[in-house]
C-alpha cells in the first residue's frame, strides 16, 4: 500500500520504551523512498508517516526489533473515529502491543525492550526469559570454572553469546538504518574487545546487567501506558438518555451535544453538560480533586466522570465523548509526556562521541607507527588492543546505573519513589514547586475550626445539637461535626429531614432544630424561621473571608450558633516549605478550590495561590512557570493533577492519592509527608554528585593508562587492571549512597 505524500498515516509500533527507540525508528523510516515526514510517539506507541509504502515501513521497523501493526489509518479518519468512540483511543494504544508475536521473540535482546502487552505478566515476556537464560548460563559458567579451572574463561563465552548475539544483531540493524553508534553498538564493541583480551567473564556480566536494566525500563514504560488508559474508565460506558419523554440506555460514546441525559443519585455523570433540572451535590474529586462535594442546580456546568450524590438531575450534553473533560485530560497527559520526554541517557550521548573516538584511536595506535615509522607490527597491534580494553566502557556502563540504583534504593527504603535516573537529574535543577492544596498542603478533609454560640447557648450545646442532626450522615462536613463532638454527650434526633441545598432539620429534646447554610437563613426560608442580626451576619462574612464553610444552628426559630469548617493545613507543611526556601526553591499553590479558601491557606504559608482551576488551567500555569526560567516540579494527589504532573519537569505524587497520579508522576512520596519533597531534592543532589565522581574516576583512570600504554610503559595486564579497578572504585563509591539518610526536617 502506497500513501500520498501529503497524507499523514498512523501505524502502531510495539516495544518503544524510550526516546532512543523513537529516534532509531524515525531515522530508519525517514530514509525510505517516498517518505516526506516522520513523527514518533513513545507514550502511545504511534508512528505517523507522510508518504511511503506500508510494507517497506513495516520491514524497516521490524528489522530494528520492534513489532509493527500493518493496519494503517489516515490521520483524519483516525480523528473522526476517535470522536465517534472515545474507547477507540484505548484500542489504538494497545493494538500494536497485541500483535507482538514473532517480533517479541526476535527482538528479545534488541534494545532490551519488553514487547509484551502492557497488561501482561512481565516475567513471562520474551525479554525476561532471555535475561533468565543469560543469567543461568553465567551461573553455570561460574560453577564450571570453579570446579574445573583448566577450562579457563571459555565457559563464559556461552553466557556472553546468549545475550550478545541479539544485541549485536540489532546493533547491525541500527548501523544499516542510520544509527551506527547506538548503545547496542557500544555494548557489542565492549564485549568483543573484552573477548579479544580474554576478559570474557567481565564481558558476560556487563551484558547481563545491561539486559536487566533494559528489561525493567520496558516494564516501566508499559505501566505508564496502562495508567493513561485508566483515566478513560472514569466515564461510564452507558448513559440514560431522555428523548421526548422516553428513557433509553445508550452508549456514552453515542451522545451528542443537545442530548438530555438523566443522572440518578450515585451515578457517574456520562458527559460534560449543563443542569437543566434538579439540585444535587456533585462529587467533583475526579476533576478538581476537592474533598467536599459542591451543590449545583439549573444552569450550572457538570463534568464527565463526576458523581451525582443525592438527587435526580436532567443534564443537557454540551460536548461529545471525544471532547469531554476526561478525554481532554488524557490528551493533556500524553502531549505533556511527549513534550518532556526524559533526557537522553548519559551513556547514549557519551557513546555517540566516545565509541567512534576509541575505535579510531585504537586503529591509529595499531597501524600508524608501523606504517609511518616502520615499527614492529606485533608490538603496536598489542598496544592497539590495550587501547581498546582501556576504552572498554565497562566502568561507565556499570558505575552510573550503580549510583542511580543505590540512590533509588536509599530513597525507596524511606518512602521516596523516583522513576529513574532522569528524575534524579531533573530534581537537581528544580527552582519552583507547584503544590496542590487539598490532601497535599492540607489534610484533605474538613475539620471544625470555630464554634460561635449566641444567646444563652454554649459551645458544647451547639456542637451536641448539630451532631444529633448529622448522626448517620456520610457527608464530609457531617463527619467533621461528629468528629468534633466525640467525647461529648449524645442526643437523639427525631423527624430528621435533609433539605436539598439548605441543610437538615429535626427535633431534639422536643425542640425544633435546624442546621442550615447561611443563604437559607438570609433568604428567610420556611425551614429557617429565624434571621441573622447584623453582628451574626458580620461573623458569617468574616468566617467566609477566611475560606471557611459556615453552618447556622437554629433552635426554635432563633439563631443559636455558628459552626465553621475548613480543610486545615497539615502540620508538616510549613517546615517543608521553609526547608525548600532554604534550598532556594520557590513554592506556589495550584488548586481547584474556591479563591477565599485558597488565599487563606496561602496567606498562612506565605506563598502565592492560583485558585478555581480546572486540570488544563493547572497545566497551563506550570508551562508559564517553566517559561519564566528554571525547572518546575508539580506535587499533587488527584486525577485532576495528572496533566500538570506530566507537564512539569518533575511530577511528584503524594502517597495515598489516585493511582493515575502515581503512575503519571515521575516520583511519589509514598508516606505522604510534606518533608519528603525537600528530601527528594537532597537525594537528587547527593546522587548526581556521586555520579560525577564516578565519571571522573572512570575517565581519569582510563586517561592515565591510555597515555602510559601508548608510551609503552604499561601493557594489557595493567590495562585490564585499569578497567577492572575503575569498575571496583566507582561501584564502591556508588554503594555509599545506600547509607544516605533524609534530612531531619521531613519527619
Amino acid at each position: 500500500m502506497s500513501v500520498a505524500g501529503d497524507e499523514r498515516v498512523r501505524y502502531q509500533v510495539g516495544g518503544m520504551d524510550c526516546p532512543s527507540c523513537a529516534g532509531k525508528i524515525e531515522r530508519a523510516v525517514a530514509r525510505l523512498p517516498g517518505v516526506s515526514a516522520v513523527e514518533v510517539s513513545v507514550v502511545t506507541g504511534a508512528l505517523y508517516v507522510h508518504g511511503g509504502d506500508a510494507a517497506s515501513i513495516g520491514r524497516q521497523v521490524e528489522a530494528l526489533g520492534y513489532s509493527f501493526d500493518a493496519g494503517t489509518t489516515p490521520d483524519a479518519v483516525q480523528a473522526s473515529a476517535g470522536a465517534a468512540d472515545p474507547h477507540e483511543h484505548d484500542h489504538q494504544h494497545s493494538h500494536g502491543d497485541g500483535h507482538d508475536h514473532g517480533a517479541g521473540e526476535d527482538s528479545g535482546g534488541g534494545h532490551g525492550h519488553d514487547h509484551a502487552s502492557p497488561g501482561g505478566v512481565w516475567w513471562k515476556s520474551a525479554k525476561a526469559r532471555l535475561v533468565l537464560l543469560c543469567g543461568l548460563a553465567f551461573l553455570a559458567a561460574y560453577i564450571a570454572v570453579s570446579l574445573a579451572p583448566g577450562l579457563g574463561q571459555w565457559p563464559y563465552l556461552v553466557a556472553l553469546l546468549t545475550g550478545l548475539v541479539p544485541i549485536a544483531r540489532h546493533a547491525w540493524a541500527g548501523v544499516r538504518s542510520g544509527s551506527p553508534f547506538s548503545i547496542e553498538t557500544l555494548m557489542t564493541i565492549a564485549a568483543v574487545g573484552a573477548v579479544f583480551i580474554g576478559a570474557m567473564e567481565e564481558a558476560a556480566m556487563v551484558v547481563l546487567l545491561f539486559m536487566i536494566g533494559e528489561m525493567l525500563e520496558g516494564f516501566a514504560a508499559s505501566r505508564a501506558r496502562e495508567s493513561i488508559k485508566e483515566l478513560t474508565r472514569l466515564v461510564p460506558d452507558t448513559a440514560l438518555r431522555d428523548h421526548d419523554g422516553t428513557l433509553s440506555e445508550i452508549a456514552a460514546s453515542a451522545l451528542s451535544p443537545g442530548d438530555i441525559i438523566i443522572a440518578r443519585p450515585g451515578d457517574r455523570i456520562a458527559a460534560d453538560g449543563v443542569i437543566v433540572d434538579g439540585d444535587s451535590e456533585i462529587d467533583e474529586a475526579p476533576v478538581t480533586g476537592e474533598s467536599v462535594p459542591r451543590r449545583k442546580g439549573p444552569g450550572e456546568r457538570v463534568f464527565a466522570g463526576t458523581i451525582n450524590a443525592d438527587a435526580v438531575l436532567r443534564i443537557e450534553v454540551t460536548s461529545r465523548a471525544a471532547d469531554n473533560t476526561i478525554a481532554r485530560i488524557v490528551r493533556l497527559v500524553e502531549e505533556a509526556q511527549e513534550a518532556k520526554a526524559p533526557t537522553q541517557r548519559f551513556i547514549d550521548r557519551f557513546a555517540a562521541r566516545y565509541t567512534p573516538a576509541v575505535l579510531v584511536l585504537g586503529a591509529l595506535v595499531a597501524v600508524v607507527p608501523p606504517l609511518v615509522a616502520g615499527e614492529d607490527w606485533v608490538t603496536w597491534i598489542y598496544r592497539g588492543l590495550a587501547v581498546l580494553l582501556i576504552g572498554c566502557p565497562c566502568a561507565l556502563v556499570i558505575s552510573t546505573p550503580a549510583a542511580i540504583a543505590a540512590g533509588l534504593s536509599a530513597g525507596a527504603r524511606q518512602g521516596l519513589l523516583l522513576k529513574g535516573g532522569g528524575v534524579l537529574e531533573s530534581l537537581r535543577r528544580v527552582r519552583t514547586i507547584a503544590f496542590d492544596k487539598t490532601g497535599t498542603l492540607t489534610r484533605g478533609r474538613p475539620v471544625v475550626t470555630d464554634v460561635i454560640p449566641f444567646g444563652t447557648e454554649d459551645t458544647e450545646a451547639v456542637i451536641v445539637r448539630a451532631a444529633a442532626l448529622e448522626r448517620g450522615s456520610s457527608h464530609p462536613l457531617a463527619q467533621a461535626i461528629l468528629t468534633r463532638a466525640e467525647g461529648l454527650p449524645e442526643l437523639a434526633a427525631a423527624s430528621v429531614k435533609a433539605q436539598a441545598g439548605k441543610g437538615v432539620t429535626g427535633t431534639v429534646d422536643g425542640q425544633s432544630i435546624a442546621l442550615l447554610a447561611p443563604r437559607a437563613v438570609l433568604a428567610q426560608t420556611p425551614e429557617a424561621e429565624a434571621h441573622l442580626d447584623e453582628a451574626q451576619a458580620a461573623a458569617v462574612e468574616a468566617l467566609h473571608g477566611d475560606g471557611k464553610t459556615v453552618s447556622v444552628l437554629v433552635v426554635d426559630g432563633r439563631v443559636a450558633g455558628l459552626i465553621a469548617l475548613r480543610d486545615e493545613l497539615r502540620p508538616d507543611a510549613r517546615p517543608a516549605l521553609d526547608a525548600l526556601k532554604a534550598h532556594g526553591v520557590k513554592a506556589v499553590m495550584l488548586t481547584g478550590d474556591n479563591r477565599a479558601a485558597a488565599n487563606a491557606i496561602a496567606a498562612e504559608l506565605g506563598i502565592t495561590a492560583h485558585a478555581e482551576l480546572l486540570p488544563e488551567d493547572k497545566s497551563r500555569i506550570v508551562r508559564e512557570l517553566q517559561a519564566g526560567g528554571g525547572a518546575v516540579a508539580k506535587v499533587g494527589d488527584g486525577i485532576n493533577d495528572a496533566p500538570a504532573l506530566a507537564a512539569a519537569d518533575v511530577g511528584i505524587a503524594m502517597g495515598g492519592g489516585a493511582d493515575v497520579a502515581l503512575e503519571t508522576a515521575d516520583a511519589a512520596a509514598l508516606h505522604a509527608r510534606m518533608g519528603d519533597i525537600p528530601a527528594m531534592l537532597a537525594l537528587s543532589r547527593a546522587t548526581m554528585t556521586n555520579i560525577w565522581q564516578n565519571i571522573t574516576l572512570a575517565l581519569g583512570l582510563k586517561g592515565v593508562f591510555l597515555v602510559t600504554t601508548v608510551l609503552g610503559i604499561t601493557g594489557l595486564w595493567p590495562a585490564i587492571l585499569a578497567d577492572t579497578g575503575a569498575t571496583v572504585l566507582v561501584t564502591a563509591n556508588a554503594l555509599r549512597l545506600l547509607r544516605w539518610q533524609a534530612p531531619a526536617e521531613r519527619s
